[in-house]
């Protein structure tokens, strides 16, 4: 978990010390790599034959986390927005 923290923060560093460069390729990046890592996600799924015994019961508790995971993440999103974002504008 260190590791993890310590990445974070080093990523942070690096995006202060270039925040004032253009870095269009980013997004494409991270969406490339977000996809990988469905991927290799969805790969060890598939071997997993614990998993697969039990996808109807593990399928609808995961459904259940899911579903709850997104919408407290866009109810919280919307707070921010509402009450940080909303009459600002956006730097460009």
């Amino acid at each position: 978990m260190i590791e993890v923290i310590g990445i974070m923060i080093a990523g942070m560093l690096v995006g202060y010390i270039c925040r004032n460069q253009k870095m269009a390729f980013l997004s494409k990046a991270i969406m490339i790599a977000i996809c990988m890592l469905l991927l290799s996600l969805g790969f060890v799924v598939g071997n997993n034959k614990a998993i697969l015994n039990n996808l109807d019961t593990i399928g609808w508790q995961s459904f259940v986390l899911c579903l709850g995971a997104v919408l407290g993440s866009v109810l919280l999103a919307s707070a921010v927005y509402h009450f940080f974002f909303k009459n600002k504008p956006l730097n460009k």
